[in-house]
């Protein structure tokens, strides 16, 4: 049953957001009590950490499957953007922004864990391009991937970068294009024009 309980309130989380959902719209979604809610979450903050936690390790396994694939660093990352935005196509334009403001201690733990799994990956792909000749060798990858971080989570910043402006799957994909623009060498800027050509042309 809880984990019946952490996939239905996800999914309202992700559709309406964190702060709108509450354990009176999950019990009736799920026909239960609100009671045998509380059976096995001590409160609504635990419920939201677990449902991001679960998030989260989704998220991580299914790009950990992806790299695994050794595909070449620029159609890695494309494969990554894909997977990400299909996970979270029922995400809501303003739950990120309600998770930080409501539940800011789950918020920061979500973080720092997203930013560990995060390094550790895109330290990978850099290394991995420049050996390959795709990616600038002459680039400090530590600092190059914490610029990174910083764009992935500034993008979600409505008070930037408004809904009603730019989508999140248009200022994903262009945010994209500028960090590896930024990085690539001649050949990966090629590697990279045919990537963007396909990934227009399935879209």
């Amino acid at each position: 049953m809880k984990e019946k309980i952490i996939q239905k309130a996800t999914d309202l989380f992700l559709k309406l957001g964190f702060k709108s959902v509450t354990m009176d719209d999950i019990a009736n979604e799920m026909a239960i009590s609100k009671k045998t809610i509380y059976t096995h979450f001590e409160n609504k903050t635990s419920l939201v950490k677990e449902c991001t936690s679960s998030i989260l390790t989704s998220i991580t396994t299914g790009i950990d499957e992806i790299c695994f694939l050794e595909h070449n660093p620029i159609e890695e990352l494309f494969e990554i953007k894909k997977f990400v935005s299909h996970k979270l196509e029922n995400d809501n334009s303003t739950t990120h922004y309600q998770l930080q403001k409501y539940y800011p201690e789950v918020y920061e733990s979500l973080k720092e864990t997203q930013f560990d799994k995060m390094m550790e990956c895109t330290r990978k792909n850099l290394q991995k391009g420049i050996e390959m000749g795709l990616y600038r060798k002459n680039m400090n990858v530590d600092l190059v991937a914490r610029f990174y971080f910083v764009g992935v989570h500034g993008i979600k910043d409505q008070n930037l970068f408004p809904i009603e402006e730019f989508s999140s799957k248009f200022i994903t994909q262009e945010y994209l294009e500028y960090h590896l623009r930024g990085i690539v060498t001649i050949e990966g800027f090629q590697t990279l024009n045919n990537f963007i050509k396909d990934n227009q042309s399935n879209e």
